[in-house]
């Protein structure tokens, strides 16, 4: 019998395994994970994060909290109020084991309250507001960007119009000449409806030059010309290989929208325009406090401070965003 043969090893030479038994399969990842990890390590923007999600629990839960304080933001408590002066009774403007951060000046209403139910107003509108405008931007840009021609000439010339054009003042007047009774809805319903659609409206152009930009780059590249050789229509191309492409610009420009919104809506409520008394809101709360900013300076530093703190959070937080999804640009 033949003896049988070995397969003898050189000193010094290393034996190859088989891929897979020494080590493990490399997993890929995708762009939104990658994404969240780079996220995860910018810790000023989690923190920022972390601020914007605990004000829209207050927001939602705004009736819960008030519960648990035992103060409603319209009760008023007059009692608590020096009639002489018309300012809350004690130090720092009244700040007691029951009234947290105060009361107001002359109807004595909780200011903790307030600024949880002012929390609702702004945060539905910026929200809300913003979705309006990524709607037509992402839609009207798009097409601009996509098919060119007459049709981007006109959209183009709408954007710049409507960026020339004073929104402010055209909400204020528009806001003057409407009805209480609208669409169902009365009284502060009709003035948070077209605050909504207004800001929504004069806000798309901003993100509808970004996006037409995006697109008019994004129409040259090689895979839209291998969709467009494989017989794949204009709808397709659209939604299949130009909007995912677009999320990323689309997301960092909305968490840098909604605080622009907050403070759009402040500002009207702060001349007169914006929800109607005694609806909460954190810039009436600052258009009353200037009369008493002197006798009373909380009543104006902690609505103040709420804004403040309500804009940087959704900045850092867009910032982080926009750094996570596009790491190779600069701040």
């Amino acid at each position: 019998m033949t003896a049988p043969l070995h397969e003898e090893t050189p000193a010094g030479t290393a034996v190859v395994e088989p891929a897979g038994k020494s080590e493990q399969a490399i997993e890929g990842r995708s762009l939104g994970r990658i994404a969240w990890e780079r996220l995860k390590r910018d810790k000023v923007a989690l923190a920022g994060g972390a601020i914007v999600l605990l004000l829209i629990l207050v927001a939602i839960f705004a009736p819960a909290i008030t519960a648990l304080t035992g103060q409603s933001p319209n009760e008023r408590h007059e009692n608590l109020i020096d009639p002489l002066f018309s300012t809350p009774k004690g130090a720092l403007g009244g700040i007691s084991g029951e009234h947290l951060l105060g009361v107001e000046p002359v109807s004595g209403r909780d200011i903790l309250a307030r600024i949880v139910y002012g929390a609702r107003v702004s945060i539905l509108v910026g929200f809300l507001s913003a979705f309006v405008a990524v709607v037509f931007g992402t839609v009207l840009g798009t097409l601009a960007g996509y098919f060119g021609g007459w049709l981007d000439a006109v959209i183009s010339r709408v954007m710049d119009m409507l960026l020339a054009f004073p929104q402010l003042l055209f909400i204020i007047s528009l806001i003057s000449v409407m009805p209480n009774d609208l669409l169902g809805l009365t009284g502060t319903g009709v003035r948070l409806l077209v605050m909504i659609l207004v800001i929504g409206f004069f806000g798309w152009p901003y993100i509808g030059r970004i996006v037409r930009g995006q697109v008019l780059s994004l129409r040259e590249r090689e895979y839209i010309e291998a969709a467009r050789s494989l017989g794949a229509g204009r709808g397709y191309i659209i939604s299949k290989e130009l909007l995912p492409n677009l999320v990323a610009p689309i997301t960092v420009y909305t968490t840098l929208m909604i605080p622009t919104n907050i403070l759009t809506e402040a500002a009207l409520s702060f001349l007169g325009v914006g929800v109607k008394p005694p609806t909460a809101s954190w810039g009436s709360m600052l258009s009353d406090a200037v009369t008493y900013y002197e006798s009373d300076p909380m009543y104006m530093i902690i609505p103040g401070v709420a804004i403040f703190i309500t804009v940087l959070a959704f900045n850092l937080f867009g910032d982080g965003v926009r750094d996570a999804l596009d790491p190779k640009g600069t701040r």
